[in-house]
């Protein structure tokens, strides 16, 4: 006797029900004992359990599983695939060329090229030596122990991802702090994005794409970067001192020239902490892409995870890390000259 057959008994629900409750279905081992003494199986209040979809189900098979949920939202996927394909596959082909073409670019020039452009990088936006000398180590380390290749490989991958990130972001945050009606449509949707276990956004695009495309995992990364900057544009471009605003409506500017002469440069330092973070977590993003071929070290902490090699899983580890470092010392080395430029 399933525990919630009395509702559908007084409510009269039975004949709807049809074979279920205590004369259908598979007897568990509980109702068979009792039957086989002659005792009624009976529940406590205390061990009542909850009314979910099984446990209805066990007392009227007219009411669905939990599996017939989950199988239905599957089918339903599938049904809207093809369609879905080919509306979003054309949107999302350049995405592929870029990542292919970023990846080939970053591979064919030669380290002894590579890596004093990187150091000549880092110095233009930085400004210190230090700086330098730290991705001179790093680089030469990575290089050193023959991780060059997927090291350059990822920082690919970052450099085509917290781009585009950047590239819609920050249009997306202006529009939010233009309109309370905007922001409150865009922050549920950018809190799923960022409650989002990183794994689930793979699921979808598995269905969608073929794993050899680079725009599987190029779409996973943004997605789950792209909200800090959306997040920090919005809130830097509010923060803007009201003064500011009005002395500039009293000098006659148009809402062009207030947005892109005193809002964003004044909002920058928030954007470029909003890129940081950006950049950051499209590094977390890559390593766990290497489940679906994102190239990089990310394969590398994957084949010390699958082959028990505990020394590649570490030294990959490191060389995330070191790269994690340098990314993060960049962009801040930038912020702290935005930040120097603007206090004069």
């Amino acid at each position: 006797m399933a525990t919630y057959d009395f509702i559908f008994d007084n409510l009269g629900l039975r004949d709807w029900c049809g074979d279920g409750g205590a004369d259908g279905g598979p007897m568990s081992m509980a109702d068979l004992m009792n039957q086989t003494s002659g005792e009624e199986a009976t529940v406590s209040a205390w061990d009542t359990p909850f009314p979910s979809l099984d446990n209805l189900h066990d007392a009227c098979e007219a009411i669905p599983q939990s599996r017939d949920l989950t199988s239905g939202l599957e089918r339903g996927f599938l049904d809207i695939k093809d369609s879905l394909k080919v509306v979003v596959d054309p949107l999302t082909q350049p995405l592929s060329w870029a990542l292919n073409e970023m990846l080939w670019l970053m591979q064919s020039i030669p380290w002894w090229i590579m890596i004093p452009l990187l150091m000549l990088i880092s110095y233009a936006v930085g400004r210190s030596l230090k700086l330098v000398a730290l991705v001179a180590i790093c680089f030469g380390f990575l290089a050193f122990v023959d991780y060059y290749d997927y090291t350059m490989q990822t920082l690919a991958i970052i450099f085509v991802c917290a781009f585009i990130c950047v590239l819609f972001g920050v249009p997306i945050g202006i529009a939010m702090s233009r309109s309370d009606r905007t922001q409150r449509v865009m922050i549920p949707i950018l809190d799923m994005l960022q409650t989002l276990p990183p794994f689930v956004y793979l699921i979808p695009l598995i269905f969608l794409f073929s794993v050899t495309e680079p725009k599987l995992y190029g779409i996973a990364i943004i997605l789950y970067a792209i909200v800090p900057v959306i997040r920090l544009t919005d809130l830097g471009i509010r923060l803007v001192d009201q003064d500011v605003i009005e002395a500039a409506d009293a000098f006659g500017m148009t809402d062009r020239q207030k947005l892109f002469g005193v809002q964003i440069p004044l909002a920058l330092p928030n954007i470029m902490a909003g890129v940081n973070q950006t950049i950051m977590m499209s590094l977390a993003m890559v390593v766990i892409a290497s489940l679906v071929s994102a190239p990089g070290l990310g394969v590398l902490v994957l084949r010390g995870i699958r082959s028990l090699e505990l020394g590649v899983g570490l030294l990959s580890g490191l060389g995330i890390v070191l790269l994690a470092i340098i990314l993060d010392r960049v962009t801040k080395a930038a912020l702290a000259r935005i930040n120097a430029s603007q206090s004069k």
